[in-house]
């Protein structure tokens, strides 16, 4: 990648095509069902926060780190099954900063109806129901503090900001690219960038500025900053 980032001409294989689609759909898939985690935790966390040691526990949280990786995991062979059988005649051009499926599926020299279809089915509503249901998860835990404590109610929007930003980040992109997938639409770049590049950089920047222990160390750093400016 590093190198095609400096030529003129930028190539893959087709092999080299199909390893970035299958980790790409493997890593979202596995994201999905981490951020769903993320929203029962925080459910756990604030509406029974006497029992979230008992609910939560290591064994458990195991069971979920496996089952995004197994869920990833079937997520893209589901697709990736379908696409590396397809033949594909000569060069071919993905209009994109990566190989990204609905792309490849396009330029396969057989009628792929169902197949862009399947991908729609499988990467465009998935998240779109996924979204739903995150957002279904959120109004719950808001209502339940609301109705238990009007002060709590800031308090939980203050532990669920972070998550709703990197969420709408993650999920709005994706929803629009696969939802209409195989449509020429010049933002889809803009999008790919954005959900490739931008949004990873973007969620540890998020988590870690929600992280106490690290406010306290930038206050500290901007005072010593400060001290010195002074001193000088």
């Amino acid at each position: 990648m590093i190198t095609n980032l400096l030529t003129e001409h930028k190539t893959i294989s087709l092999w080299g095509c199909m390893t970035q689609m299958f980790f790409m759909h493997f890593f979202g898939g596995a994201e999905m069902t981490l951020l769903i985690v993320m929203a029962f935790d925080r459910y756990i966390a604030i509406c029974k926060p006497l029992h979230y040691r008992t609910i939560m526990s290591h064994r458990l949280l195991n069971r979920f780190v496996l089952l995004s990786w197994i869920i990833g995991f079937i997520h893209t062979m589901s697709q990736m099954v379908l696409t590396v059988n397809l033949p594909f005649c000569g060069h071919n051009i993905v209009d994109s900063i990566f190989c990204d499926l609905p792309l490849v599926i396009k330029l396969a020299c057989v009628e792929t109806y169902s197949l862009e279809l399947f991908v729609i089915a499988d990467s465009g509503l998935l998240s779109f129901i996924c979204f739903i249901l995150l957002l279904v998860s959120y109004t719950v835990i808001l209502v339940t503090v609301q109705q238990r404590s009007s002060g709590g109610l800031t308090k939980a929007l203050s532990t669920l900001s972070a998550h709703i930003i990197v969420v709408t980040l993650f999920f709005g992109p994706c929803i629009f690219i696969y939802a209409w997938p195989f449509s020429n639409l010049a933002s889809n770049k803009t999008l790919a960038v954005f959900y490739t590049v931008i949004t990873p950089l973007l969620n540890p920047i998020i988590y870690t500025l929600r992280n106490q222990k690290m406010q306290g160390a930038m206050r500290k750093l901007r005072l010593q900053h400060v001290n010195s400016i002074q001193n000088f």
